[in-house]
Order: C-alpha cells, then sequence, then structure tokens
C-alpha cells in the first residue's frame, strides 16, 4: 500500500484486511498488565505455536507407551521422523526435497558442511565474508581457518560498510571476489545481516563467486522462513540455518541443512561420518565401511532429536498452510507500515530516529539508531510492554512478523515509542 495513515482506525483498517490475521491466534503471545505485549524479537526467538504442546505430547505419550519400539511404532516412527519434516521444509527454502535435511544447530551444521566444502590449498585458501557477521560465524570461520594452518589476517576478507555507512555495498563484494580470484577457496555470508537487517543477492554473489572458482555458501539464519528463497535455482553449494527464529520451533531447537544435488554423488567430497548418514538400507547391519546416502542426509551424523523435532513440525505445518507467497506479502506490507510509523514519529522529534536497514533489501526487520538514548529507550519501551531486541552498541531490531505481529502491533509500537521520546 503506497498510502499510509498514523491512526488505530487505519491499523485497525488493515488487520480486517489482512488474509493472515486468524494466524495471531494460534501463537501464544507475552503479557502486560493482562494485554498483548508487542512482540518484535522473532528474529531471536519465534513465539510458540498454540499446537506445539499437542505435538510433543504425542512424543511424549509414545515413548511411554512403547519404549524403544517408537522407533518403529508410534504414530511418526522415530527412525524415519527426519523424513517427514522434508519436504516441506525444502518448499520454505527453495529446494528439492534431497538437498534438505533438518539435524543438530546451525553452527555445527556450519562446521560439518565446510569440512566438506571449506578445502583449501596453498593457493587457493581465503574465505570471504561481511565483517560484523554473527559472532557464531565469525567464531565458526576463525576456527577453520586456524584449523587448517593459516592465518586470520591473510586468510580471512571482511567486507564491510563504507565509511559512515551501514549497509554493505554490492559492488564492494564483487570487487573483492575479483580481486582475490586466484586464491579465494570459500564465500561463506549471511542472507541477512543479523545487525542491519541487509538482506544480500545471494544468487548473485553465487554466480561471482563461482565464475572466480570458489565455493559459496551462506547461514539463512535470519532469512529461513522471513525471505521468498529459491536455494536451489540460486544455485548455492550449501546453506545452513536454525528453527528457533522465523520458523517457531523453540529455544536451540533442531537446525536445516541444503547441499545441492551437484555434490550429492561426489564420492571425493570429506566428511565427518556418522550411522545416521549411512545407507538407510543397511543401517541396521552395523557395517564397518561407512556407505553415503547419496543425498543431503549423507551429512547426518546421529539420530533425531525426536522432542525438537515435533515442535519443529508444529510451527512447519502452519508454514505449508500459508505458504512463503502470503507471507512475503504481508511482510512487506507490515515492515513498509512500520517504516512509515517510524519516519512519522521522526517529523515530531527532529529526525531522532535512524532507519539503518537498506528500503530495498530487506526483510522483516528495521534497525533502528536512536540517537542520544542508548540502551535506556530499549528499557523503558520493555518496561511499557514491548520487546524489541538490542544489539551492541547503540542498535535496537524490530521484527514485525507477518505469521503472528498485526498493523496494530505497529501503531501502538510507535504510540509507545513517541510517549517515551
Amino acid at each position: 500500500m503506497s498510502t499510509f495513515i498514523n491512526t488505530l482506525a487505519f491499523a485497525k483498517q488493515l488487520d480486517s484486511q489482512d488474509a493472515l490475521q486468524a494466524y495471531r491466534q494460534k501463537f501464544h503471545i507475552p503479557q502486560h498488565n493482562g494485554s498483548d505485549m508487542i512482540y518484535f524479537t522473532g528474529n531471536s526467538l519465534g513465539l510458540q505455536p498454540k499446537t506445539t504442546k499437542a505435538y510433543l505430547d504425542q512424543e511424549l505419550l509414545d515413548w511411554a507407551t512403547y519404549g524403544v519400539e517408537g522407533h518403529f511404532l508410534a504414530k511418526n516412527p522415530w527412525v524415519s521422523y527426519h523424513e517427514i519434516l522434508t519436504d516441506k521444509t525444502a518448499k520454505i527454502v527453495g529446494a528439492k526435497s534431497s538437498e534438505v535435511v533438518m539435524m543438530n544447530q546451525l553452527t555445527v551444521n556450519l562446521h560439518l558442511l565446510m569440512v566438506s566444502f571449506y578445502r583449501p590449498t596453498k593457493q587457493r585458501y581465503k574465505i570471504l565474508c561481511e565483517a560484523k557477521a554473527f559472532p557464531s560465524d565469525q567464531y565458526a570461520l576463525q576456527s577453520q581457518v586456524k584449523f587448517h594452518g593459516f592465518s586470520l589476517d591473510d586468510a580471512i576478507i571482511e567486507i564491510a560498510p563504507r565509511e559512515g555507512e551501514y549497509e554493505v555495498k554490492h559492488e564492494d563484494i564483487y570487487k573483492a571476489i575479483e580481486a582475490n580470484k586466484d586464491s579465494l577457496a570459500l564465500i561463506m555470508i549471511g542472507g541477512v545481516n543479523y545487525f542491519s537487517g541487509q538482506v544480500f543477492d545471494m544468487k548473485a554473489i553465487t554466480e561471482a563467486g563461482h565464475k572466480a572458482g570458489a565455493i559459496v555458501g551462506f547461514d539463512l539464519a535470519h532469512a529461513a522462513g522471513n525471505l521468498k528463497l529459491e536455494l536451489h535455482d540460486w544455485n548455492l553449494d550449501f546453506a545452513a540455518w536454525c528453527s528457533y527464529k522465523y520458523l517457531n520451533a523453540g529455544p536451540g531447537s533442531v537446525a536445516g541443512a541444503f547441499v545441492h544435488e551437484k555434490h550429492h554423488e561426489n564420492t571425493d567430497l570429506p566428511l565427518f561420518a556418522g550411522w545416521w548418514g549411512h545407507d538407510k538400507a543397511e543401517r541396521f547391519k552395523m557395517a564397518k565401511e561407512f556407505n553415503p546416502i547419496k543425498s543431503v542426509e549423507r551429512w547426518q551424523m546421529s539420530n533425531a532429536p525426536i522432542l525438537s523435532m515435533a515442535a519443529y513440525k508444529a510451527s512447519l505445518d502452519m508454514f505449508d498452510e500459508v505458504g512463503m507467497d502470503a507471507l512475503n506479502k504481508k511482510s512487506k506490507e507490515l515492515t513498509a507500515y512500520l517504516e512509515f510509523v517510524v519516519e512519522e514519529i521522526n517529523k515530531q522529534k527532529n529526525n531522532c530516529l535512524e532507519i539503518i536497514t537498506p528500503k530495498e533489501n530487506r526483510g522483516c526487520q528495521l534497525s533502528i539508531v536512536a540517537h542520544g538514548q542508548g540502551k535506556a529507550l530499549f528499557n523503558k519501551l520493555m518496561e511499557n510492554g514491548v520487546i524489541p531486541d538490542w544489539r551492541e552498541p547503540n542498535v535496537i531490531r524490530c521484527a514485525p512478523v507477518p505469521m503472528y505481529n498485526s498493523f496494530e502491533d505497529v501503531y501502538r509500537f510507535g504510540e509507545i515509542l513517541l510517549k517515551l521520546l
């Protein structure tokens, strides 16, 4: 919508026209003085679907009823539980079912994938990433580089925003790729930068990286369930993501991994093997030699964490019902309305709020610098029934998640923020 109005009546009108409005009632929303809090932290931990308890109770019941035989007799047999998540997850990230598996946690998956896809040589050993990546990514890359015996200062290329800016220019990424094309082994970038909320052009970066002879992977922690992704068509080599942010699977829940099908038949790829990656038909024969599955499931090591997968399934079924197209459509409208409300406040408060998230490259997150305010403003928001997210040194992140946030949430946030300023 091109014309917004900063009134409660207008926000309620938008909510009445929202095709997804009923889904808000399907989530538990934290309370403040008897009313729903304004929960803008789905980019950190998504809210709990009301169906989650029933999904978990089913597995607890089957465990109590069958014991170990639940692997085969449970309503959703545990031995193949991860497989019932695959098709729906593949639709969320735009992949083939053979390219997606739910396993482990995010940074574990990144390490396991880099075992296969970061294979440095004396000539080609550098990794390109964005500056101020999520710390866990930085630690993972640093430890991989040191493990292979290279110097951090030499091997890791960080692309930072230009002086006085927050957005990383794509042209600077491409220039860095070209400048290091003979020594670049891996490009590993967050699909969405956690701090600024910038969305990177994954398709174009992948093309540039492949042209330079590098492998390209992405951390999709802030992208999966947020953006319309096309991992297969974009030709990414690999990706990993968590499920507890936009995918609402609960704290520390099971993560996802993607490996493009072009790598599935490559028997030369090294990996850290475990029995769950062994050929399914022969898994329980306990053979001595590892015989990998010819899909992304090859990278599995251990059997499925059923309880966290059950919590993920509760949300996944809802995502499948709604579809990423509908979520993406509302996301753009809701985020645009939040931007409008913030700019309306700026008109009254001498432009004290600066949105650092790029207008053209964003999902449902706005990162806001409140000049002259600091963390005190964030604390006051919390005290007044708003849960945003604070990131050092000076950013308040707000994520209006389309699955459960409303236009009235945005309007009420604006009212509280204006009062506090």
